[in-house]
């Protein structure tokens, strides 16, 4: 008696753990994976990420966008992926919402559900350079992520030690930003007239998909794909009409702006 309650109560508790894992959090229903199953046999597909609806609305109302006939967009984790063509090219378009930390989750999303062949990071953009105009195309051999940062305690100086340096984890390579430079009024040479202090900038720790696990390689530049890097110089030699219009960025057959090139 004792063995067939046990054999039911492990039954029972297998029965548990099924009902658990279909229901887990980011765990994708069947319905959805019939569908996204479908889409992927017409990829691969390029991947748009954009921030916010406002960036995203000109993209979605321009006549070059054309949703997909049966399965304009899917929703998952709190996300809504539109299906369709963009200039005859076959699109998944995204809202990530702000933060690097956003865009790396729906950018993950993204790769993980769909064939993506690439994706493209499509939103609005400023520049450092006061010598670029709007409309002018940046085309950067590197890019640097500068929200990583070793924030030094409260009352350190410049040269006192920094948390798990001793450890290589973190380093002063890269410069460093004191807060107490940027205060109204007098300022002194003394760190903890502020009390953010200073933060040291850090390179990203990549781990490589080819390499041995938790084998990490520190990188501040990261270089633009060779490939992406060629395909983007090919609009160096087009020159379009000037526009500041919003309609007439998104809402005709050519993207009438001027544009020029600038290789850092």
């Amino acid at each position: 008696m004792s063995i067939v309650v046990r054999i039911l109560s492990l039954g029972w508790a297998m029965m548990m753990i099924m009902s658990i894992t279909n229901v887990a959090d980011g765990a994708i229903p069947n319905d959805l994976q019939e569908k996204i199953s479908k889409i992927n046999k017409d990829g691969p597909y390029l991947g748009i990420v954009v921030p916010n609806s406002f960036e995203m609305n000109p993209l979605l109302q321009s006549s070059n966008f054309l949703p997909h006939d049966t399965i304009p967009h899917l929703d998952h984790a709190g996300r809504r992926f539109r299906i369709g063509t963009l200039e005859n090219r076959k699109v998944v378009v995204v809202m990530s919402g702000v933060s690097m930390l956003n865009s790396g989750v729906a950018t993950q999303l993204l790769l993980s559900m769909f064939r993506i062949q690439g994706v493209l990071h499509f939103g609005l953009a400023g520049s450092a350079n006061h010598e670029s105009q709007i409309g002018d195309v940046t085309i950067p051999n590197y890019w640097a992520h500068t929200g990583l940062w070793n924030w030094q305690r409260f009352g350190d100086g410049r040269d006192d030690e920094l948390a798990f340096e001793s450890d290589g984890d973190y380093t002063r390579k890269y410069g460093y930003l004191r807060f107490a430079d940027y205060e109204v009024g007098e300022v002194s040479v003394n760190s903890s007239d502020n009390l953010l202090n200073r933060v040291w900038y850090q390179p990203e720790e990549i781990f490589h998909a080819d390499g041995k696990s938790e084998i990490r390689q520190h990188a501040f530049w990261v270089p633009i794909a060779e490939r992406y890097f060629s395909l983007a110089k090919n609009l160096e030699d087009i020159v379009l009409e000037r526009c500041n219009s919003i309609v007439c960025l998104f809402g005709t057959k050519h993207i009438n702006i001027h544009a020029s090139l600038h290789s850092n």
